[in-house]
């Protein structure tokens, strides 16, 4: 499965539109509490741990993605936009999301 974030692949021919493709996760937030108290007592920090996480999730929201692209018939995804969202009634959880256009590429 090609991903791409471009509407466009150099050398190849897009042959067919299958249609728009989605995938979410979210992360349960006590994680993040911790790293934005953490953050106000080292300024400029970075912290591994969340980083894994926050990859985690955007993989397996492009994992998601890509599975709905394939149930499409389709061999690559295009367009594709990531974004995270703050969710909960406390903020207390994140949101990974993924959209994309599925295509056929030859």
């Amino acid at each position: 499965m090609l991903l791409s974030t471009t509407n466009n692949l150099e050398g190849k021919n897009i042959k067919e539109y299958k249609g728009v493709v989605f995938g979410e996760t979210i992360i349960g937030a006590n994680l993040f509490k911790d790293l934005f108290a953490s953050i106000r007592d080292i300024v400029g920090g970075r912290s591994g741990t969340y980083e894994r996480v926050l990859a985690e999730a955007r993989e397996t929201a492009l994992n998601e993605m890509s599975q709905s692209a394939m149930a499409l018939g389709a061999n690559g995804v295009i367009g594709i936009d990531v974004d995270y969202e703050v969710v909960g009634q406390s903020g207390s959880m994140l949101m990974v999301s993924v959209s994309g256009t599925a295509v056929i590429i030859e």
